[in-house]
């Protein structure tokens, strides 16, 4: 049976032993940063090495079955005047087909108008590094489960979010780069995060 999660759904093995313990807070909040100068990251069991834009903030990810976590710093204020939540980019590898998780990304978003958000969503394909990247770019209210993805809880909707999110494929399965968070903060950091996609290179060995 399908599992409808704001995640891919993780690979079977170790990582499912802590999956059961993983809690989620509101995005970019709260959490202590990792050493100064660890912007620089892997994926594909340390095959390909990337690099965040100048600014993301590496945290302890909050839940067990994320790899790696950056914070992204807020841009402007909410119609109360308190701050914007910051954006938050989780990093993970996960099973399920590209165009599952493609469809499981759209289900999180509604459309203020109630159209589709499969329709006013994009999606570019690419080649960077030996490997197929896959970009989509959805906006719209985000349902946000911040007790995790298995918890059980209730989703929260986020107005005015949008999420840029890479899947990059390869022989040893699939791996997540998910950046959501009020559009304006999306948008000031787009082209950071399209940067360090674009920019991935296989790891020094």
């Amino acid at each position: 049976m399908a599992i409808d999660s704001p995640f891919p759904l993780p690979r079977i093995g170790a990582m499912a032993m802590v999956v059961a313990t993983c809690l989620v807070a509101t995005p970019g909040r709260g959490q202590p940063a990792v050493a100064d100068g660890a912007a620089v990251f892997t994926i594909a069991d340390g095959g390909i090495s990337l690099e965040a834009p100048t600014g993301w903030q590496r945290v302890q990810p909050k839940s067990g079955i994320v790899e790696t976590e950056f914070a992204i710093p807020s841009d402007g204020a909410a119609a109360d005047g308190s701050p914007l939540p910051a954006g938050r980019m989780t990093v993970m590898g996960a099973g399920g087909s590209v165009d599952a998780n493609i469809e499981r990304w759209y289900g999180q978003f509604a459309q203020p108008d109630g159209g589709s958000t499969k329709d006013k969503a994009s999606v570019k394909k690419l080649k960077v590094a030996g490997r197929d990247v896959t970009i989509v770019d959805v906006s719209g209210t985000y349902k946000d489960s911040p007790g995790g993805p298995f918890a059980g809880g209730k989703t929260i909707d986020r107005p005015g979010y949008r999420m840029l999110a890479a899947i990059v494929e390869g022989p040893d399965g699939n791996y997540f780069l998910k950046f959501y968070g009020p559009a304006a903060t999306v948008e000031k950091h787009a082209a950071g995060f399209r940067t360090m996609v674009e920019g991935m290179v296989p790891a020094a060995k």
